[in-house]
């Protein structure tokens, strides 16, 4: 395993560019469940995943920062049904007039914290992540220019931040809990970052890209 300070000095921007190429949007929506799930368990997980999950997307925006890459996080607003006060990627549901994850995610980033699309560059994609309450998230990858201005609509982000890309490619700040799911156990991830709380499909996301960064 190619640990962060390697991967650091090997230049972490384009391995990122370089492990991305040519993804496409998709993937078995349970990957992050079952990579850390005993074999055994996984009928049962399977059985109780809903088989109309909502289609959505989110950006996971990488900032090309001079002191070194990070990633832009959002707080939900503490009023919204779904996930209130958790923080999460910007992004949301896939709309009819989307003409794929990508613009849905840049359209729903726009609206929700106003980063403009002619900051971000594509990258690829994780693959897709299942969301317990319902959804089916597509994660995009885009390296964000750091000279942005951000615009937040309190009906939906309540803060943002940025956490260094080090700091969550070090698998001593991944820490693994257990969670009861329809009848079995499944593993997600916490991610404390100084006063923040980083957990749930977030941080799975995050350890998503983690581990495709440290392949050898």
């Amino acid at each position: 395993m190619i640990d962060s300070a390697d991967i650091a000095v090997t230049n972490l921007r384009d391995r990122i560019v370089m492990r991305l190429r040519g993804t496409r949007p998709g993937g078995d929506p349970l990957t992050a469940f079952l990579r850390d799930t005993p074999p055994e368990r996984h009928d049962v997980l399977r059985s109780a995943v809903p088989t109309n999950l909502t289609a959505s997307a989110v950006l996971v925006p990488i900032v090309e920062r001079p002191t070194g890459l990070t990633v832009l996080l959002t707080v939900r607003a503490s009023h919204l049904k779904n996930h209130a006060g958790q923080i999460s990627f910007p992004g949301g549901r896939r709309e009819p007039q989307d003409p794929g994850p990508w613009e849905a995610a840049l359209r729903e980033t726009e609206e929700e914290i106003g980063l403009g699309r002619e900051f971000v560059t594509h990258v690829g994609y994780l693959t897709d992540h299942m969301v317990i309450s319902g959804f089916r998230i597509t994660p995009a990858v885009g390296l964000v220019r750091p000279d942005f201005s951000l615009r937040l609509d309190p009906t939906e982000v309540a803060d943002v931040f940025e956490v260094p890309l080090a700091f969550i490619l070090d698998p001593a700040n991944q820490v693994p809990r257990e969670r009861h799911y329809h009848g079995t156990t499944v593993t997600i991830y916490d991610l404390p970052y100084q006063d923040r709380h980083i957990w749930g499909a977030t941080a799975n996301m995050l350890v998503t890209l983690s581990r495709l960064l440290q392949e050898p």
